[in-house]
């Protein structure tokens, strides 16, 4: 969360993090197309940036949770604020500069067709978080404090039944346990134009997230393009590390980003609570830039995002084909060797490209995303991805979204001859698809103020093999029926707004 009063609202399947802590947008980022970003008091960066002096005064963004390693998961309306409202939705403020977010999201998901066999998962999880405005606590001006506690719970449909590596359900991982995710500092100086945050923290909820993405439950576009985290350390939601990272406007729409994360695998093993702050285990650090060019409602009539980043992942990793002796690990089963240093690039948008009414909020939003490796020995090539969102589709339906997003991951030589060669091994020759195409069709319903439902249709053409490089066919194309139940819990106690309430 950023800061401000209550920085909240990633990406989870996401959520946002913003001031008044929203889910659905990832720190940093712009607030979606079609969708104002609420006034804030010192907020967190994302849903709404400081202005330029003598123009329209940029207030402080407000920052989303994410809610997984790819994002958001904190607030879950329509990606953000759906109205602008001084404090994002679900925020219950208590009017001194404390204020909290209480929400559930559940994901359910059923292969009918595809896949290595037939089944269902469910995953979901219950996210807490406080923002302090240390302004009006302290007298700190532009001073924030942010935590969050998340618990994780359910299966994961791609590893128990489909067989491919890529999430059908992006708020399972990161360790199905209850942890601390995030304990962070943040200021703001110079007018709001240089923002700064510390402490424990993800990347992904800061860099290459959007609350556009995560109006998907698809964990290839939300929270976070999955190519990242195949090929680099990107740390991910719930599970923080030590890092921080610095904002500067250089003007009223242009931005320069960049951080640096601690890399710690052992922060991701089962059952860790996120209390260790020790970097026993760490093995190097991740650093994510971007140069940015951002608008909102208050100076675009079709606002628009867009970036050109990178990342140099300077940690080990492990070598997809190799083990410790020089042999193919596939078929020596020997541990696999330790390499150093990744990196890669990337470039990507949204842009609001139809709005019916001048002062409303709905309207078509389009999206997309290219990223590729840059150094290292990776297991992908490259990533595609384009989708459209539209908000507000049937009369009194205002805060209804429909959403297309398709992407696809392009397997790199390395990881295609490790398959090949596990089914050498068995006798087995045969073509091995070289792309994995991934895609989600959804409505998002606005059921209450409280409570938003998001049936969706993905389907995945070539489901991946790199998990099961010995199973001894082609893993059928899968069709995915899903749902996904995002709940604010004061809201939905009385006690905060959401899309809908007066």
């Amino acid at each position: 969360m950023k800061a401000g009063k209550a920085a909240w609202a990633a990406l989870g399947l996401g959520a946002t993090l913003g001031t008044g802590m929203t889910q659905a947008v990832a720190q940093g980022d712009p607030a979606q197309p079609g969708l104002a970003r609420p006034a804030e008091t010192g907020a967190p960066p994302t849903l709404r940036r400081p202005a330029l002096r003598r123009v329209v005064r940029r207030t402080p963004p407000r920052r989303p949770f994410g809610n997984d390693g790819s994002a958001a998961a904190a607030a879950d309306v329509l990606g953000q604020s759906a109205t602008p409202p001084a404090l994002p939705p679900g925020t219950f403020d208590l009017g001194n500069g404390l204020s909290f977010l209480l929400n559930y999201t559940g994901q359910a998901a059923a292969n009918p067709i595809g896949g290595i066999r037939q089944g269902s998962a469910y995953a979901g999880q219950l996210f807490f978080g406080i923002d302090g405005d240390l302004n009006r606590l302290a007298g700190i001006a532009g001073g924030s404090f942010h935590i969050a506690v998340t618990n994780r719970h359910g299966r994961n449909l791609a590893d128990d039944f489909i067989g491919n590596n890529t999430s059908v359900q992006e708020i399972y991982g990161g360790g199905q346990t209850t942890r601390l995710t995030l304990l962070s500092y943040q200021q703001k100086l110079f007018d709001n134009r240089l923002d700064l945050e510390v402490g424990r923290l993800v990347a992904n909820i800061n860099f290459l997230n959007s609350p556009v993405y995560c109006n998907f439950q698809t964990n290839s576009a939300c929270g976070n393009p999955t190519f990242v985290f195949k090929t680099s350390n990107f740390t991910f939601w719930p599970v923080a590390s030590w890092g921080g990272h610095a904002k500067a406007w250089l003007t009223d729409k242009v931005f320069f980003h960049v951080g640096a994360y601690e890399v710690n695998p052992l922060h991701q093993q089962p059952g860790d609570n996120g209390l260790d702050f020790s970097t026993k285990g760490a093995t190097g650090a991740i650093v994510p830039f971007e140069l940015g060019y951002s608008t909102t409602f208050a100076n675009d009539a079709l606002p628009r995002n867009y970036g050109i980043g990178g990342w140099v992942d300077r940690s080990d990793y492990t070598d997809p084909v190799l083990d410790v002796a020089g042999g193919r690990r596939v078929l020596t089963g020997l541990s696999p060797a330790t390499r150093f240093g990744r990196a890669g690039v990337y470039a990507r948008f949204d842009q609001m490209v139809w709005r019916p009414d001048p002062n409303g909020i709905q309207g078509l939003t389009l999206f997309g995303i290219a990223m590729a490796g840059a150094g290292g020995r990776l297991t992908e090539d490259y990533f595609l991805e384009i989708g459209a969102l539209q908000t507000g589709t049937f009369a009194g339906r205002p805060y209804d979204t429909v959403g297309f997003v398709i992407n696809t991951q392009k397997f790199s030589p390395l990881a295609l001859s490790n398959i090949a060669a596990a089914q050498a091994s068995l006798g087995l020759f045969r073509t091995i698809p070289s792309q994995q195409i991934m895609m989600e069709l959804n409505y998002g319903i606005q059921v209450s103020p409280a409570i938003r439902l998001t049936p969706n249709l993905q389907y995945i053409v070539n489901p991946d093999q790199t998990r099961f490089p010995t199973y001894p066919k082609n893993i059928p194309d899968a069709l995915v029926v899903g749902a996904k139940l995002s709940v604010d819990l004061f809201t939905l106690a009385g006690l905060a707004k959401g899309p809908g309430s007066f």
